[in-house]
């Protein structure tokens, strides 16, 4: 058994993140009431530190500054000092990071905010070195010089924490719009967002480039709502350099974090599983739009990549694998051309080393991140070789590197789950359920559900985290609109009214929790949470879609099912508020451009009614699923389910024709004929992109 210098009170913490921590020098607290009675008590500054477990750049500042004792020893004199997993508290992250970036014009982790006892900052920045370089001041300059400014000017720091203070009220201040919302926002935004399109490499503006997913969802919308072949090349071309490039795992599946480059070569290698959520609903909406072999494959791999390493046994996602393994970044995923000739023989190593671009300088610190480069058929056609030939021969070698890979030491995984990325992982395998034709993908999500459903909920109201066993923290807009999200796409994929109630249900509490009755939106926290120095709302999507975003567009699909107007209205408030944000900053509001789009189509209202397990109603679903069909809803139920009816007016009065399974098509809740066959609904489905308008 490892014995430990040092043991400080973030021991008796469930997050991995934290619990990394729980061994420093450094006196950390957990966020909570005992660290600022304390400050306040003794007239200390509070140091507050947030940061997540994937975070490369949080284990550099631990290893470099919080293990080292002198720097913990002027930590421990002058501060307070308080740790926080930005992934269980992104309420304290969205507060301090808007903090920081108003300070110092930017941001990112770690996040380093000196605050007041009364938890206002005054002083802020992300990483900082133990001593001076890279043209930042040290981690001890700072800290001297932030403990003698607040003993010393006190004053000074009062009038900054409180202009602070009011700013960061100020920018959670909205006014709804009287402007009529239509569609040339939509057109405005398409033409915002592709002003900076990197035509070269695909994606938008040069290095750090992280996957615009959100963003892309977009212009497939576009796509589909003007034919603008422009938007589906933007689209093309983005996924298929992100699925051919080194942030995406060759061997394994899923993506990593972004690309240091704007080529999508070289990633930080952590793996998130919003970002492999996100990405794998993108890749299976362009698939369904352009049925390209490559888009199904990529998504079935980082599906098949969280079913295989990010899925709890119970039914839970994990949330995060770091980038580190063995303490060196990216070593779990990279070759030399040795190991694989080793592997491969020489003949086959050749061709792997062609197409997937190995070479013997390498293209990362001497080796190589795998990435596509080359056209397969012109390799086959070099060497001889029929394509088909060439690809299976491909698949059997990243089998067996893959295998010897599994031998390597595995970079460390974030096991708590969170609720929020949960929704929006269950949204995408069920999706791929209905999408792929895979009854595996619909048991991982309906075990999902039910996990989330059964552990983390008390009273009804969900919960954020949980670990090992116990669930804790009040759940955010964002847990309750991103899996009322995965509940609803459960619904309509599968026909099973339980999600859909439980969906309605949640909607209902997180109307009551976090709708804002005098401004309209919803804020970032309930009416139950604790009370922060702000009440924030989120509008702007980050690395995830704003929950406001997402509020929005589940209040639209409800509202269309129930034919529920107050959900409707609801929606529409959200829209308003946000209607100069969207033609201002439009890459920011990518999801919320979907819901607007939602909002000013006329959505297909589409009533399935038969026996689930019948062969022509699972016809008429693959019918209803195998099309790109951004605006719909569906809902399926057997003929006189009157439950299902009585929850779901779309379904009233409808049933089967002649006995045999039926589908609805309506618009405005006014049905086009019902019909039986799969042709005839495709016909009914069908809309011609070319001359869309």
């Amino acid at each position: 058994m490892t014995e430990h210098a040092h043991t400080n009170r973030l021991i008796n913490e469930t997050s991995p993140y934290l619990l990394q921590h729980s061994h420093n020098p450094v006196a950390w607290f957990p966020w909570g009431e005992e660290a600022f009675a304390i400050a306040r008590r003794d007239q200390k500054p509070v140091l507050l530190s947030i940061g997540y477990s994937a975070c490369h750049w949080c284990h550099v500042m631990e290893h470099e500054s919080f293990e080292n004792e002198a720097i913990a020893k002027l930590m421990n004199d002058n501060f307070v000092n308080i740790k926080v997993d930005r992934e269980e508290r992104p309420d304290l992250d969205q507060i301090y990071m808007n903090a920081v970036q108003m300070m110092t014009q930017h941001g990112g982790w770690p996040m380093t905010v000196f605050l007041t006892p009364d938890a206002v900052p005054f002083y802020a920045g992300t990483y900082f070195p133990p001593e001076d370089r890279y043209n930042m001041p040290g981690f001890p300059r700072v800290l001297i010089s932030v403990a003698d400014a607040f003993r010393e000017r006190h004053d000074d720091i009062a009038g900054t924490a409180e202009s602070v203070l009011a700013e960061l009220k100020r920018a959670t201040a909205l006014v709804e719009s009287n402007e009529v919302l239509t569609r040339e926002l939509l057109d405005a935004a398409y033409r915002g967002i592709i002003k900076n399109y990197d035509a070269t490499n695909g994606g938008f503006g040069g290095a750090p480039k992280f996957p615009p997913a959100m963003v892309l969802e977009f212009l497939l919308h576009t796509v589909y709502r003007t034919g603008k072949p422009q938007a589906l090349d933007i689209v093309k071309h983005t996924c298929r350099k992100m699925a051919d490039g080194g942030i995406y795992d060759h061997l394994g599946g899923g993506f990593h974090r972004y690309s240091t480059d704007a080529r999508w070569l070289v990633p930080h290698f952590e793996k998130m599983l919003y970002d492999n959520a996100l990405l794998s609903r993108l890749y299976l909406h362009y698939y369904q739009l352009t049925k390209e072999d490559w888009a199904r494959k990529t998504a079935e791999g980082i599906l098949d990549y969280v079913a295989r390493e990010m899925t709890d046994p119970r039914g839970g996602f994990y949330s995060t694998q770091d980038a580190d393994s063995e303490g060196v970044e990216g070593k779990f995923f990279i070759w030399s051309v040795a190991e694989v000739e080793t592997l491969l023989g020489k003949r086959e190593a050749d061709l792997f080393a062609a197409y997937y671009n190995l070479t013997t300088g390498g293209n990362f610190e001497g080796a190589n991140i795998l990435n596509v480069k080359s056209d397969l058929a012109k390799i086959a056609a070099r060497e001889t070789l029929d394509v088909e030939e060439l690809a299976a021969m491909l698949e059997k070698d990243r089998q067996l590197l893959f295998a010897a890979r599994e031998k390597r030491v595995k970079p460390a995984r974030d096991e708590k789950v969170l609720t929020a990325w949960n929704g929006l992982m269950l949204a995408s395998f069920a999706e791929a359920g209905a999408i792929l034709d895979r009854q595996d993908y619909f048991a991982i999500a309906q075990t999902n559900a039910r996990f989330v459903l059964d552990n983390l909920r008390r009273d009804g109201l969900l919960l954020r985290s949980y670990k090992d066993g116990e669930a804790k923290l009040n759940a955010y807009l964002e847990d309750y609109s991103f899996f009322i999200d995965g509940l609803l796409t459960l619904f309509e994929t599968t026909g099973e009214l339980e999600w859909f109630i439980e969906a309605r249900n949640l909607c209902e509490i997180m109307i009551a929790e976090f709708w804002d009755d005098q401004n309209g939106g919803f804020f970032f926290t309930g009416d139950s949470h604790e009370q922060l120095i702000v009440r924030a709302k989120d509008f702007f999507d980050n690395a995830t879609p704003s929950g406001n975003s997402v509020a929005a567009e589940v209040l639209l699909r409800l509202g269309t099912l129930t034919n529920n107007q107050d959900y409707q209205r609801r929606a529409t408030t959200i829209l308003r508020l946000t209607s100069t944000g969207m033609s201002r900053y439009p890459s920011g509001f990518g999801r919320l451009l979907c819901a607007l789009d939602f909002y000013l189509d006329k959505p297909k209202e589409i009533a399935l009614l038969g026996a689930s397990d019948a062969p022509q109603t699972i016809s008429l679903s693959r019918e209803i699923w195998s099309r790109y069909l951004p605006n719909k809803v569906v809902a399926a139920a057997r003929s006189e389910d009157e439950e299902a009816a009585s929850a779901i007016p779309l379904l009233e009065g409808k049933g089967e024709l002649n006995g045999r399974p039926t589908a609805y098509v309506c618009e405005d809740f006014t049905c086009k004929t019902p019909v039986t066959t799969h042709a005839a609904l495709a016909a009914l489905l069908d809309r011609n992109l070319a001359t869309a308008s």
